[in-house]
């Protein structure tokens, strides 16, 4: 055993436990960690004695462990945290719940298990400002919805406290009536449940969630910051009800949800609360001056309820325009202002022209969205920058956004290149992070750490993984041109028609039908190496028989395989890509209890081998109806992944659409004469500030074509998109001259056809979804030949297509069965219609 004279061993001893928080997260080894797993994890480690100036303590022990790690408590601050839990434990709990597999009690206990790990985590690392009640079951808006009794009629709430029943209907629909409308979280992945408001809405405190929270961390000793959703975002988000005029603005309600806000800040005061945190992301979007003034007129009217608290106003996702800085920076009730200086970077300059004397800045300068571990070295020189601004001690140390957006820890990922995980910073590792700046800031810099995060920053902008000089040729080569099928897409519809020979309201899905566990259990194993790559193909073969058969006999006319063999609809084609790493366990939260577990884009781009084709001509040759290929889009892919930093999205982006153009050509050249090319996510990357959405929406447009401008006129390509506000791009989407697009409409109760009944001119197919397959409810075949004829009132039948919403991957048969029987049943009635009107 080497002993604490020995001054190499000192340092050896301060460099282990330097390198022990930045590769395994101190967080959880400290809570979780036993010595064995520590030992497990950094072998020789817990042989040497704890040693100091002036002595040594006995080997480790986990008690020695926390005390010598035990990082010290200083003005830092997380936004908010992943809710899923680092081995999906809520997503497991609900989804048993559901199903009447476990009972509430059960469920309440899991997710309570999952909030007190994370409140001890931050605590344990040195977070002073830990967020409560960004915990929920399925939605934060929905949680708000909640709080403040504004339930829809529908759901039969007759008051009282609402509970799991109401709240779950709400966000998933029953066995009588819909589900609210679900829509993307800004310009994320993030779903949301949207408000229904109207102006006969009786508002009442009926969820107190955001108190008990804040009592539950409190009995475990954690003091934290309750987070709510802020009234004036919550009625920006929200839209009017069912039977409301259109042109009713929810934001009329603002003093009639003020009170209930009141009482549940007073609530939070009687149980000791000293800070609260107001989420008011919409302050980034371009507000006219009547909204930035019901920001004013909200908070003045809380101000007398929230003295003697410490106010909170987070913003996040991009800069705030200029004059919706000086409209919140100029409130007296605020005392601090959260700003997300990654996406928003251009916010530092109104920071320099003036911060309000005595207020404090939550600089949040690390990344909350992305996996790269930060630049440290830069990130300090900001914050310093800042803190000469702002005044020594005013300056928080924060992240962009909530890390509900990031996947939970990089340590669980085994499988992971050593190298390329060196690049990567999980949830956990960014709570650490913010620390060591927090650290930094204050004078007590731990030099060893930044020197391997600059070590690190070196390795992954030397490696040669990272670039391909062919892919970086093959995409310059893309700027400036203009992609485009030859011919019109009037034209090309003809000749599809006399090919495929189609009916009047043909019917498709989407692509996805249901996967079963027998089916995940077969590709885990074949993943593993415990099944052949024969025994794998069978089972894959059968799946893929079983679901053309089925849809014969329900007599869809265009077929889709199924997609059993795919883990996901991005995860899949990146694994078959060059520059693209993978996880095990970095799931993020979708909606609800889906998750998603986003590829990683390090390098340059490229398609090594065909990746479906071999499927597609399987599933063909089972049938003479045609049958769709299924790839998902190169905007898709880039921004449901992880993308590198280090060049412009649209370059990563072109790249990717020369990959799925081969893929393209292949499966035209294997007899594939429909290729649906989703585009799920196009919406979703539109910037939120309107002077930055041409040059997006110009390139993603662009990347769509590059994928198939050269097929033949009588090859179909088909787009899907769901669950966004499609209406405000109408235009680009038809620029994306596909030949027929299926879009997300049911949920959102057809508000896609107003565009149409406006006045906008479209000559390609389309198919807006006739039910919502994100419910289990299953539509009868009433319901949805209305939904049908009010389309048909805006779209002629010579262009209209039936299907579902979205994939049927999430559902089970039981539910999926009826539910396109009945949806093929309503277009067969209306095709004898049409017969008789001729």
């Amino acid at each position: 055993m080497l002993h604490c004279c020995n001054q190499n061993t000192y340092k050896l001893r301060k460099y282990s436990r330097l390198l022990l928080w930045k590769q395994a997260s101190i967080s959880k080894s400290i809570h979780t960690a036993t010595m064995r797993q520590v030992s497990a994890m950094f072998p020789g480690l817990v042989q040497f004695p704890v040693c100091s100036r002036m002595s040594c303590s006995p080997p480790y022990s986990l008690t020695s462990f926390r005390s010598n790690f035990r990082f010290r408590t200083m003005a830092s601050h997380i936004v908010g945290y992943p809710r899923i839990g680092p081995k999906r434990e809520l997503k497991f709990a609900l989804e048993s719940f559901w199903d009447g597999k476990s009972s509430a009690e059960e469920l309440k206990r899991v997710a309570a298990d999952l909030r007190a790990s994370i409140w001890k985590q931050m605590a344990e690392v040195g977070i002073k400002y830990i967020p409560s009640n960004t915990f929920s079951y399925y939605d934060q808006v929905l949680d708000t919805t909640a709080m403040l009794g504004a339930v829809p009629p529908r759901y039969s709430w007759n008051g009282g406290e609402i509970g799991f029943d109401v709240y779950f209907s709400m966000a998933r629909g029953n066995a009588s009536v819909p589900a609210m409308e679900m829509t993307k979280w800004f310009d994320t992945n993030y779903h949301f449940i949207v408000p229904e408001l109207g102006p006969d809405v009786k508002f009442s405190y009926a969820s107190h969630k955001a108190v008990q929270e804040y009592k539950e961390a409190k009995a475990l000793g954690v003091e934290t910051i309750p987070v709510l959703v802020g009234p004036v975002s919550y009625l920006l988000l929200s839209k009017p009800a069912k039977g409301v005029e259109k042109s009713f603005s929810p934001l009329s309600l603002v003093n009639e949800i003020l009170p209930i806000y009141k009482e549940v800040v007073s609530e939070l005061k009687k149980a000791g609360v000293t800070w609260v945190q107001f989420d008011e992301p919409t302050l980034v979007m371009d507000l006219d001056s009547d909204k930035l003034e019901a920001f004013t007129q909200a908070y003045s009217e809380l101000e007398s309820s929230l003295s003697g608290l410490n106010v909170l106003v987070e913003s996040y996702f991009a800069d705030l325009p200029v004059e919706a800085y000086k409209t919140i920076t100029s409130l007296k009730a605020v005392t601090g202002f959260g700003f997300d200086l990654v996406r928003g970077s251009k916010t530092i300059d109104w920071v320099k022209g003036g911060f309000p004397s005595g207020k404090y800045l939550f600089a949040g300068v690390v990344d909350g969205r992305n996996i790269w571990a930060n630049d440290l070295t830069a990130s300090l020189r900001t914050l310093q920058s800042l803190e000469g601004l702002v005044g020594k001690g005013n300056l928080i140390v924060s992240t962009s956004c909530s890390l509900l957006h990031t996947a939970v820890d990089k340590t669980s990922e085994t499988m992971l290149d050593e190298e390329i995980k060196s690049w990567l910073a999980f949830a956990e590792q960014k709570v650490v992070e913010v620390n060591a700046l927090t650290n930094a800031l204050t004078g007590n810099k731990e030099e060893a750490f930044f020197t391997a995060n600059s070590a690190a920053l070196a390795s992954r902008k030397s490696s040669k993984r990272v670039t391909d000089e062919a892919v970086q040729k093959a995409t310059a080569t893309l700027k400036g041109s203009d992609h485009r099928r030859g011919t019109s897409v009037t034209a090309r519809l003809e000749a599809q028609l006399k090919k495929l020979n189609l009916p009047i309201l043909p019917t498709t899905t989407i692509g996805s039908f249901p996967q079963t566990m027998e089916l995940r259990k077969v590709r885990r194993e074949y993943k593993a190496n415990k099944i052949s790559e024969e025994a794998y193909v069978n089972t894959m073969k059968g799946e893929i028989n079983k679901v053309v058969k089925l849809q014969e006999e329900l007599d869809i006319d265009v077929l889709v395989h199924g997609e059993p063999e795919r883990n996901d609809m991005v995860e899949y084609f990146g694994e078959q890509l060059s520059g693209f790493a993978f996880t095990i366990n970095g799931w993020v939260q979708s909606y609800g209890s889906r998750c998603v577990k986003p590829p990683i884009i390090y390098g340059d781009v490229t398609r090594p081998k065909p990746m479906t084709v071999f499927w597609s001509s399987i599933a063909q040759s089972m049938t003479k109806r045609p049958v769709k290929g299924m790839l998902t889009g190169p905007v898709t892919i880039l921004n449901w992944s992880f993308v590198r930093d280090d060049q412009p999205r649209f370059e990563t982006c072109y790249q990717i659409a020369l990959a799925i153009k081969k893929e393209v050509e292949d499966l035209e050249k294997a007899g594939i004469n429909i290729i649906q090319i989703d585009e799920a996510a196009l919406r979703e990357g539109l910037p939120l500030r309107k002077d930055e959405q041409a040059s997006y929406l110009d390139w993603a447009v662009h990347s769509f074509r590059i994928t198939n401008a050269g097929v033949k006129d009588t090859t179909q390509i088909h787009t899907h998109m769901c669950y966004s506000n499609f209406n405000e791009i109408i235009h680009s989407i038809i620029n994306m001259d596909a030949d027929v697009i299926t879009i997300e409409n049911s949920r959102s109760d057809q508000k896609l056809l107003s565009v149409f009944r406006d006045g906008v001119k479209y000559s390609a197919g389309i198919g807006p979804g006739v039910y919502d397959i994100h419910s289990p409810r299953v539509p009868s075949k009433e319901e949805i030949v209305e939904r049908i004829n009010k389309t048909l009132g805006v779209l002629g039948s010579n262009v209209l297509w039936v299907n579902p919403d979205c994939g049927l991957k999430t559902r089970k048969y039981s539910e999926v069965n009826p539910a396109l029987s009945n949806m093929v049943a309503a277009a067969k009635h209306l095709r004898t219609h049409f017969l008789v009107t001729k």
